[in-house]
């Protein structure tokens, strides 16, 4: 047992399928075996259903196959795989496709084989399934939220062990929070700290005279205007981050947290020149954006509970930490003649979530490199990017922009 959930013996996983009309859809990704099971053992598994040695069995037999051995897999990838094989209309199964089945991971056309197929997975929702243990059951809500179908929620919820933990928006927000406090003792407060000369002085924070400082265009997430805006960022970081993580992995959710900031910081320097930057909004409006964006496009099958209720309470948190945002930014400032930091960080999160944060969302256990759209708007993130960055060397001086003094 790890974490409440019994351990695979096997995991299966389809990589050719055939569509409706018996066209083969090309394998789009190769796996490894699994190594408790190498393939001389699929190979003398598969030959036991192929006496004949034509390299093919039929989905009959490879029924019977399920039904001897479905002992070993977990009970919802049986489930899922019996309906793989009802809809594969070619009738056969060769030896490639068979150890790909059994391999470790799924590939891009699973879900177009169950899709094309026109079957429904047999057999009770996860939702109605009783005597779980509350990981388990943490682990079926987490899959109810973020993903918008039964397939994909019945794979989760066998796979998923809890390890890695989701210590990636769980370590960003300790740091941000014990950052926050350091500086509140410092400073001697905690409400709207940027109200302090010295707020700016840390080594963290973007300001524009010293943008020659690569690290200020990430190291800003640490340092926030106030515990209102450090209590609204974290308290949308945990809730939707946290999940998002632990469903799609904390490389995918660490690439949109991490582009949203890098976007928010150079919006402010192409759209708001003179104004500084803190706060983890990028980020968390990248994550929350693509999240929301995501539950749109998949409206019905996105079986959360009170998912109306949920999006609102969401859309009302950006709103008022944003209208906070906007509203300081025209504040008096604290040091004149340096601005208050600037809102359109918000907005860079927004585009990033949008875009490339909806992509990686989507296309649950599907490898990144292998979907044209996101490296569409892969490419497009980074030739903005590129253009920023000359904008950063160049355009302060030709439009002879007259910068606040540094900090």
């Amino acid at each position: 047992m790890e974490g409440g959930r019994p351990m695979m013996t096997v995991n299966s996983s389809p990589a050719v399928a055939a569509n409706a009309e018996g066209e083969e859809i090309e394998v789009l990704e190769t796996t490894d075996i699994n190594p408790v099971a190498p393939e001389d053992q699929w190979k003398s598994l598969f030959d036991q259903y192929d006496p004949d040695n034509s390299g093919f069995i039929s989905t009959e037999r490879f029924r019977d196959l399920l039904a001897t051995h479905g002992s070993e897999l977990d009970p919802h990838k049986l489930e899922v795989l019996l309906a793989l094989t009802n809809g594969n209309a070619d009738g056969k199964i060769c030896y490639q496709d068979f150890v790909n089945l059994m391999s470790n991971k799924r590939s891009n056309s699973f879900r177009r084989a169950i899709l094309q197929g026109s079957r429904q997975l047999r057999g009770c929702s996860l939702r109605d399934e009783v005597g779980l243990g509350l990981s388990q059951r943490l682990v079926r809500h987490v899959a109810y939220e973020t993903l918008p179908r039964e397939v994909d929620r019945k794979w989760y919820f066998d796979s998923y062990t809890y390890c890695p933990p989701p210590w990636l928006i769980l370590t960003i927000t300790i740091a941000e929070v014990v950052v926050f406090m350091y500086y509140g003792f410092q400073l001697d407060r905690l409400v709207l700290q940027v109200s302090s000369p010295s707020f700016l002085k840390s080594p963290l924070p973007y300001h524009p005279q010293l943008r020659a400082q690569a690290w200020r265009y990430l190291s800003y997430i640490f340092m926030h205007t106030g515990i209102e805006h450090l209590g609204l960022n974290m308290a949308m970081q945990l809730l939707v981050g946290v999940p998002l993580e632990m469903v799609h992995g904390a490389l995918r959710i660490g690439l949109v947290y991490m582009c949203g900031v890098l976007a928010g910081s150079l919006a402010v320097s192409v759209t708001d020149m003179t104004a500084p930057v803190v706060g983890s909004s990028g980020g968390v409006y990248a994550l929350v954006s693509a999240h929301l964006a995501n539950v749109v496009m998949n409206w019905s099958g996105m079986k959360c509970q009170f998912k109306l209720f949920r999006m609102a309470m969401a859309l009302v948190c950006m709103s008022v930490e944003f209208g906070r945002a906007v509203w300081l930014r025209f504040y008096p400032p604290a040091f004149p003649p340096c601005p208050n930091p600037s809102f359109v960080a918000h907005l860079g999160g927004v585009l990033v979530g949008l875009t490339l944060g909806v992509v990686v969302l989507q296309n649950y256990e599907q490898r990144l490199q292998q979907q044209t759209l996101f490296w569409i708007f892969f490419c497009v993130y980074t030739l903005f990017v590129l253009c920023a960055v000359f904008w950063n060397v160049f355009a302060y001086s030709l439009l002879d922009v007259r910068l606040p003094p540094p900090p």
